[in-house]
């Protein structure tokens, strides 16, 4: 079991968060504050670790087993994302979705850094996407 910090549709009540397969939440958290957080065209969240002007990004952390990463949760993963180790606040290393360096600064990235939460975002937009 590995501690996997989600932040967009595998969060309860997300379109992805039957995914888990029933992986026990160990609780709400928000990330150390040294990410910039995006909108990838409206469909899902993104964070990227940057040097400085980083901000706390809202998720879950849950208890998952390393064969339903790899078997459920990764394969469902869009392209932009890769596995990577983030910081939280309290100091804690936790494996989460980031944003791959090829993808940084492309067209259709949003910064919702100063939101820090998609459901909040969500929330916000006028139509708010299907995905995420």
């Amino acid at each position: 079991m590995v501690y996997m910090f989600l932040n967009g549709g595998g969060m309860r009540g997300g379109p992805l968060h039957h995914q888990l397969r029933g992986a026990p939440l160990v609780r709400v958290a928000r990330s150390a504050p040294k990410y910039r957080y995006y909108s990838v065209a409206d469909r899902f969240p993104a964070m990227a670790e940057v040097g400085e002007g980083g901000c706390a990004v809202v998720g879950e952390v849950y208890d998952l087993p390393l064969e339903t990463l790899r078997d459920h949760l990764m394969p469902a993963e869009p392209d932009e994302l890769e596995l990577g180790v983030i910081e939280l606040a309290d100091g804690t290393a936790c494996l989460a979705t980031v944003l791959r360096k090829e993808y940084a600064g492309t067209e259709g990235l949003t910064d919702i850094s100063a939101v820090g939460d998609w459901r909040a975002y969500l929330s916000g937009r006028p139509d708010p996407p299907a995905g995420g």
